[in-house]
C-alpha cells in the first residue's frame, strides 16, 4: 500500500494548514482525496454573487487538485454543499452544471448534492470536496 502524501494548495492552503492543522489534499498511490473548496480567494475574501462563488469553488477544487497532480478530468466523485438562502438549488444547479460540462468534457461523475444550514465561514454558500483516480 502506498504511503498518504499531503498537500497543501498554495496561498489559501498554507493559510489553513499553519492556522487550523488540516491540509487540502492527500494523494494515495492513484487516488486523491480533497478537502472542501469554497469559492474564496486567497485573503479568504468571497465574491458577490453566487454565480462567481460558485465558478471560483470549481477554480480551487482545479487548484487543489493541481497541487497534488490531479484534475478534473480524473474526478469521479463531487460532493457538494449548499447554503440556499434566497436562491434554490435551480439556482446552483445551474452553474454546477455549466462547470462541470466545461471542466470534465463528457466525463459525467457520480454526484451527492447537499443542502446545509451552514458551512465553515459565515459568508460560504457553496462547498465542494472530490475524489480523483489518476
Amino acid at each position: 500500500m502506498s504511503k498518504p502524501e499531503f498537500f497543501a494548495t498554495p496561498g489559501y492552503g498554507e493559510t489553513q494548514l499553519k492556522n487550523m492543522h488540516y491540509s487540502q489534499a492527500v494523494r494515495i498511490g492513484d487516488r486523491v482525496e480533497i478537502s472542501g473548496q469554497g469559492g474564496w480567494d486567497d485573503s479568504f475574501e468571497f465574491p458577490e454573487t453566487l454565480e462567481d462563488e460558485i465558478v471560483r469553488a470549481f477554480e480551487n477544487v482545479e487548484r487543489t487538485l493541481a497541487t497534488a497532480g490531479s484534475s478534473w478530468a480524473d474526478v469521479v466523485h463531487v460532493n457538494s454543499y449548499h447554503v440556499l438562502g434566497d436562491d434554490s438549488f435551480d439556482d446552483h444547479n445551474r452553474v454546477m452544471v455549466e462547470q462541470f460540462r466545461a471542466r470534465m468534457g463528457e466525463r459525467a461523475p457520480i454526484w451527492t448534492e447537499s443542502g446545509v444550514t451552514a458551512l465553515g465561514h459565515p459568508k460560504m454558500r457553496i462547498e465542494i470536496r472530490v475524489t480523483a483516480i489518476g
